[in-house]
Order: C-alpha cells, then sequence, then structure tokens
C-alpha cells in the first residue's frame, strides 16, 4: 500500500495521466491531491471529470485550492471573480462548453466537498498552501489562509535547517506535525524543477501551471514521478503567464 501527494494540475489533464501511468496505482494506494485541479491549460472540466470517476476506483483524498474555490463560485452562480478570470479562469469556462447542467452540478458538489486539510494517523500534514496559527490548523481563524497563505512556505524556506525540532527557537507551526505536504507555490519560482523540502515541509508544486510538470510523490520513500513539461503536451495554448 502506497501514499501519493500529487501536486497542482491546473487542467492540464495530458500531465495528469501521465504521472498516474507511471505510478501503476493499485485499488490499495491512495492519493491524495493537493488542490488547484483547474485553471491554466484547457482541459479543466474535464480534469474534473476524471477525478470524479477515479475516485471510484482508487482512494482519493481531494484537498482545495484556491483556483478551486473560485470555480466552485462560478459553478454555483456564474460569478466570474476578476482576478480568477484573469489568471486561469477564462480557460476553465471554456473548458465547459458542452458541459449539461447535470454535469456542472455533480461538479460542484465535487468542489464543495474538498478538504480544506488532511491529517492522516501518522501525524503528516496535507493543505494546499499553508496556516497561520502557532497552535496549528485547527486553530486557525482564517481559513482562507489553507489555500491562499504562503508564509509557511516562506518560513520554511528561511530557516537556519540545522536548529533541533525541539529547540525552542524552532517555528512552533511546524512542531506540531511529523511532516507537511503543501502545493500553491511552484518550485519553479525558485529556479528548481523537481520537489522541495525545507525543515518537515514538502512542496509538490512544480509548476504545471506555467511551463513546469504535475508531480507525485511517495510520502514514504519520497520518489517522485513527473510528467513532460505541460507547455510541451499543449502545443497550442500558452498556460499561464
Amino acid at each position: 500500500m502506497s501514499t501519493f501527494a500529487i501536486g497542482d494540475i491546473h487542467g492540464g489533464l495530458k500531465a495528469l495521466v501521465q504521472v498516474l501511468n507511471k505510478l501503476e496505482v493499485t485499488e490499495e494506494d491512495t492519493l491524495i491531491f493537493m488542490g488547484d485541479y483547474v485553471d491554466g491549460w484547457s482541459e479543466s472540466a474535464q480534469v474534473v471529470s476524471f477525478l470524479i470517476e477515479l475516485s471510484k476506483k482508487i482512494n482519493c483524498i481531494f484537498i482545495k485550492g484556491n483556483h478551486d474555490v473560485w470555480c466552485e463560485e462560478w459553478l454555483k452562480d456564474e460569478s466570474v471573480n476578476p482576478t480568477w478570470y484573469m489568471h486561469g479562469g477564462k480557460e476553465t469556462i471554456d473548458s465547459y462548453d458542452g458541459f449539461t447542467a447535470a454535469e456542472k452540478s455533480e461538479h460542484l458538489t465535487f468542489f464543495e466537498n474538498l478538504l480544506l486539510y488532511h491529517l492522516d494517523d501518522a501525524n503528516r500534514l496535507f493543505l494546499h498552501a499553508g496556516f497561520t496559527s502557532m497552535h496549528g490548523v485547527v486553530k486557525e481563524m482564517f481559513p482562507g489562509n489553507f489555500y491562499f497563505d504562503r508564509t509557511l512556505w516562506e518560513m520554511a524556506l528561511a530557516m537556519n535547517v540545522t536548529i533541533d525540532k525541539n529547540n525552542p527557537t524552532y517555528p512552533k507551526r511546524l512542531q506540531h506535525y511529523a511532516e507537511i505536504y503543501i502545493g500553491h507555490t511552484p518550485t519553479t519560482n525558485f529556479g528548481i524543477p523537481t520537489p522541495m523540502n525545507r525543515a518537515n515541509v514538502w512542496n509538490v508544486d512544480t509548476g504545471a501551471a506555467f511551463k513546469g510538470k504535475v508531480c507525485a510523490m511517495n510520502i514514504d520513500t519520497k520518489t517522485y514521478y513527473q510528467s513532460d513539461n505541460l507547455p510541451g503536451l499543449y502545443p497550442d495554448e500558452k498556460g499561464r503567464n
């Protein structure tokens, strides 16, 4: 039995399928999706349909990303967040062309049921972005931080990694969990095309929204699998810029 954390997809169905084929998952495995299923490439609606069907065959845990929040709002009442529209929302709206009202309703239910975070039996935390409470996710006062916050990752990047976890100067946010897995901030922002690890935080967003790849990591072995670069899979598209 293996558990895989899968980074941001951003409408790149072809990349997602590539990665899943490399994993060779079985019915005993668990897939934890870190959010941002939509916005960027042309197959956002198709990604959601694919994930709904996949979850009927394999144990899937779906985390909510900020782009998923915007898409949920649009599916609910057709409200278009201007920021969303400029950052992949237009492509997502276009991808729903030809979808029936029943199919859109099924997708809305999918988005409404997404988790803000997941904590497993080994005290490993999975969430899209971060949190700010020094007391951990259960004390987070602003739920939007789970899918918008970047300070958790920024803090991890700035840390002196030689500090022992039991040292009083060690960030209290990180002391609550054995490991923390996130997406949201592409590792390609730092010139790194693969997953990044700082302290006990693992970032598995390897830039699929832009010129990077969809990534899946085995959380026990830390072996990771990646798709081709998204622009190569969608040569007639620009993705998010």
